[in-house]
């Protein structure tokens, strides 16, 4: 494999049966390529990499040649109705070590839910079409048996990361895990301010232990980053790259700060001239040959815009299952639209569904925050996410702004 057009051929030849054995009429099999390959396009801005025999176009499509992959591109075959959403993150514990300040879970309070439903809510989403499952806690490591149970309980028709601090890995875990990666947050390239902002003293080491065991393991390495706008100017991001390079990372995803969680009450961070820098820096490092033996990045603020794919939460190509069995559009998105502990998933799911039902180009947790910290202090709460009858109150006010054109043009097409 040299490049993505190889792919896309090979693509082809992998779903050419489906017209030759007239499972698909002519018609339909042209409209699923286009579909398909005006999707792919929408990630241009990634840079393509190659590892292991396998490939990746960015961080929520899984690894090409895998059958995972090839779940995430049966979406397209979908015609006359929603399309499927592709990627579920799932917190299977609220147990953490750490006290990040920023934390989207920072208000979650309650007891982590029962690991059976949290297993028959994968399977029955495997079957619905997810092709890509985050698992993540607190630290999911600190309730390995939970972690592994989820994990045995997936099979290979969608790919598992899991996101971790490394605390309470180890090389046998890992070993035993059938995952596709493990995401470190990486938030600072210095230890001291690393600690300071992970809120414990031994963050740094347990990072550094981490991916080295994951390294050992063969346990593919990606970070995840949070970082402010200061960052992009006082040279953060780019120790933060060469951390990265230095560790092995295959991939990085920047985080756009969000309004959520710990920072639920907090103003925008970025200003649009900010964003263009930050863009600028991360389109450089994902296109310059220079840049080459540096990881991927895919990054928040290039895939919400509204030519990229603009708002996915609700189940349009993602959404979010807490530790305690709240199923959330997004993770950044303090609402609920039931719990599975109370109500069948199913019934939750198609609820959310339909309210996303025209993905729309608003970023809705940055929208929403004021109004869902209003109702947080004017009920006097403790916990997050609102409940789903103060939820309702939330998302029957909002305007989504216009249909994204991303998955407006992949409707029409074929229609």
């Amino acid at each position: 494999m040299k490049n993505t057009a190889m792919i896309k051929l090979k693509v082809l030849f992998h779903y050419l049966p489906l017209l030759l054995k007239g499972e698909m009429s002519f018609g339909r099999f042209i409209a699923f390529l286009r579909r398909l390959s005006f999707f792919l396009s929408k990630m241009r801005h990634n840079k393509f990499i190659e590892f292991n025999g396998g490939a990746r176009f960015g961080f929520y499509i899984p690894t090409y040649p895998s059958r995972a992959f090839f779940t995430a591109t049966d979406k397209f075959k979908t015609f006359g109705e929603k399309l499927p959403s592709a990627n579920v993150l799932m917190s299977i514990t609220s147990a953490c070590m750490h006290n990040c300040e920023y934390c989207y879970q920072k208000r979650d309070k309650g007891k982590d839910v029962e690991l059976g439903l949290l297993i028959d809510a994968a399977r029955k989403l495997q079957d619905m079409g997810v092709a890509l499952f985050s698992i993540e806690g607190g630290e999911p490591f600190l309730r390995y048996d939970r972690l592994k149970a989820l994990c045995d309980a997936i099979d290979d028709r969608s790919e598992i990361w899991v996101n971790s601090t490394g605390w309470c890995m180890t090389v046998e875990r890992l070993k035993e895990l059938r995952i596709a990666a493990i995401t470190f947050s990486l938030h600072h390239p210095d230890p001291d301010d690393y600690n300071r902002f992970m809120g414990h003293e031994e963050a740094w080491p347990h990072l550094l232990q981490g991916i080295g065991m994951c390294h050992e393991a063969g346990v593919p390495v990606t970070f995840n980053t949070c970082l402010m706008r200061e960052a992009f100017y006082n040279g953060t991001f780019e120790k933060v790259m060469d951390f990265a390079k230095e560790h092995g990372a295959l991939m990085i995803q920047l985080i756009k700060p969000k309004p959520a969680g710990g920072w639920l009450e907090r103003e925008p961070l970025f200003s649009e001239d900010d964003l263009k820098v930050a863009k600028g820096k991360i389109h450089m490092y994902n296109k310059d040959k220079k840049y080459a033996a540096y990881p991927a990045i895919t990054a928040q603020i290039i895939e919400e815009q509204p030519d990229v794919f603009g708002c996915t939460a609700g189940g349009t190509d993602r959404f979010y299952i807490n530790a305690k069995g709240d199923v959330q559009p997004c993770e950044f998105l303090n609402i609920s639209f039931g719990n599975i502990v109370d109500e069948e998933f199913e019934a939750i799911y198609g609820r959310m569904r339909k309210c996303f039902e025209t993905p729309g180009e608003c970023i809705l947790c940055e929208h929403s925050a004021k109004k869902i910290a209003a109702l947080y202090e004017q009920y006097n709460l403790n916990s997050l996410p609102l409940s789903p009858e103060l939820s309702r109150q939330v998302y029957s006010e909002w305007d989504r702004g216009n249909a994204t054109d991303l998955y407006k043009t992949v409707s029409e097409i074929g229609m």
